[in-house]
Formats: C-alpha cells, structure tokens, sequence
C-alpha cells in the first residue's frame, strides 16, 4: 500500500485530540523520547488516509514505514520493543503476564465508562461516572503497593491508567480522602516531563499540571 502525501516522517500517528486510548499511544512515544509525525482525527468523521490504512477507520493508529498498526495494546506493546529504552515492561514473564491482565481489564472495565462520561446520554454518563469511582477505590490495593502500577517502575500499565487519572476531574469523578494515594500516584507521572509532551492542547486543558 502506498503512503499517503501527508504522512511524511518514518513514523506517523493518527490520533483524536482528546482520546484516552490514543493518549496511552502518546505517552508511550514520549516515555521513549521517539519523535514522530502527528496527524489529530476527528473519530467522527475520519480522513481518507486512515479509511484506505485501517479497515476499522479508528484512531489510534501507527504507521511505521510500511507497517500499520491499531489498537491501543498493539501499538504500545509493538513501540516497547521497537524502541527498547527505556524499557516499559519487566523482564520476568509472571510480572509480564500480570501487567498484561491488568492492562486487558482497563481496556474492557474501565475505558468504556470513561468513553460513556464523555460521549454518552446523561443516563450513560452518570451511570459510567459511578461505576468508573467504585473501580478506582477497588483498586486501592494495588496503587498502594508500589511506586508505579504493579511495578518498581515506569511501564505500559501506567501509560494505559495515567490518562484516565488525568481525567478524573473533567469526567466530574470526585473520588474520597483515602484515595488520595491515586492523586499521588499521578502526579508522581503528570511532572515527568515527557508526560506533558505526551498532551494535546484539548487534554492540557483538562487538568491542572501539577508544580
């Protein structure tokens, strides 16, 4: 398939403007310091050069010389190891596995209410708003029991969970004083500078960037 015009650079991102699946894709790539070219998506009525790339027309979707790829889980996992440094995911498989899971019930319990808050009926919002709080205070357990998210360090796990915790306050999601170790936990990420590399101006102005 020939590349379009518009994608000039090696590596080429199509990417909605305020998205949490296409901001996990972001920080990845600017967790790995990797410059790339941007091309922001309206999901809605996507270009001709995504609709010809992506038989599903859905952002994010990476494009790297000849190879395209979509779905956030790909893309990350595929720019870990095209870029292995830093590295975003432990070397023993069990750790791995474990990220993994974590990672696939996200995708599956948590973005969905996010995506409803943002995109649904009063109904669907609410409903997703509260589900979305009593996930987040589930979890307690796990942000507690380390610096990073199941891990010593940095991985793909919390460039999956970073974006919604930097969305928490435009989502209207008001979580209790003990879950302060969550506000904690993204702020130890939001003051890395490649964290606000990885923002689009429409996500900046969603929450306050912490000093």
């Amino acid at each position: 398939m020939a590349a379009s015009p518009r994608i000039r650079n090696a590596l080429t991102l199509f990417s909605a403007r305020d998205c949490v699946v296409c901001h996990r894709v972001r920080l990845v790539l600017a967790a790995k310091g990797v410059t790339y070219d941007l091309i922001p998506v309206d999901p809605t009525n996507p270009p001709e050069d995504l609709v010809d790339l992506n038989p599903y027309h859905s952002v994010p979707t990476l494009v790297d010389r000849d190879l395209v790829l979509y779905a956030a889980s790909v893309v990350s996992e595929y720019l870990d190891e095209r870029y292995p440094h830093p590295p975003l995911m432990p070397v023993d498989p069990l750790s791995r596995a474990r990220l993994r899971l974590a990672m696939l019930r996200l995708e599956h319990d948590w973005v969905p209410h996010v995506q409803a808050v943002q995109h649904g009926t009063k109904a669907q919002a609410d409903a997703g708003r509260k589900r979305l709080k009593e996930l987040l205070i589930a979890s307690l357990p796990l942000f507690k029991a380390s610096k990073f998210f199941l891990n010593p360090e940095m991985s793909l796990a919390d460039c999956a969970i970073a974006p919604i915790v930097w969305r928490l306050p435009s989502l209207g999601v008001q979580l209790p004083k003990e879950a302060k170790v969550i506000e904690d936990y993204g702020n130890r990420i939001f003051r890395n500078p490649a964290y606000l590399r990885s923002l689009t101006p429409e996500e900046k102005a969603l929450h306050d960037i912490p000093q």
